[in-house]
C-alpha cells in the first residue's frame, strides 16, 4: 500500500479532472513550490499509482453514438478457453472495458459503436471465438454519469 498525505490525495483528485495541468499550475493549486510537487508526482508514477496520462474524447464528436453492455458466457472455464477468449477480446477496439463477473454470466463487456451495423459486425466477430457460448446485449439509452474521478482511499 502506498502512503499518501492530504497534499498527495489533493494532487490526484486535481489530475484526474485536469491531467493537462503543468507542474507549475498543479503546485500552485496544492500550495507547494514546483520542485516538491514534481518530486511527489514522480514518486506516485514510479510507485505505479499513476499509470498514465491520457485524453478523454467526446464520444459523439468521435463518431461513437451507441454504447452496449454485453453479457458473455463461455462454453467452459478451462484455462485455455479463458486465455483464448481474453486474448481475442484484446484485439477488438470496440471493447472499451471488460470484467470477469460473478452471477449469471462470465464477463461483462462495455462496447462502443458508431451505429447498429457496426455493432452487428462486432457481434459476428465475437461469435467467431470458439470458447464463446452465448451473449446477451443491453443498449445504453443514456449515460447518467459521464465521468467521475476515482476516490482516493489510501
Amino acid at each position: 500500500m502506498i502512503n499518501l498525505d492530504r497534499i498527495d490525495r489533493h494532487m490526484l483528485m486535481i489530475l484526474q479532472k485536469e491531467g493537462r495541468l503543468s507542474t507549475a499550475d498543479l503546485s500552485e493549486r496544492v500550495g507547494l513550490s514546483p520542485s516538491p510537487c514534481a518530486r511527489r508526482l514522480k514518486r506516485m508514477e514510479d510507485e505505479g499509482l499513476i499509470e498514465n496520462f491520457q485524453v478523454n474524447l467526446n464520444k459523439k464528436k468521435a463518431g461513437i453514438t451507441l454504447t452496449f453492455f454485453v453479457e458473455v458466457n463461455l462454453n467452459d472455464h478451462q484455462a485455455e478457453s479463458i486465455a483464448k477468449f481474453e486474448s481475442a477480446l484484446s484485439h477488438f477496439e470496440e471493447v472499451v472495458n471488460a470484467h470477469v463477473v460473478s452471477g449469471g454470466y462470465d464477463y461483462l463487456l462495455e462496447v462502443v459503436s458508431q451505429d447498429l451495423e457496426s455493432y452487428e459486425a462486432f457481434t459476428r466477430k465475437l461469435h467467431n471465438i470458439t470458447s464463446l457460448k452465448d451473449i446477451q446485449t443491453h443498449l445504453s439509452v443514456r449515460q447518467v454519469i459521464e465521468k467521475s474521478p476515482l476516490p482516493v482511499y489510501i
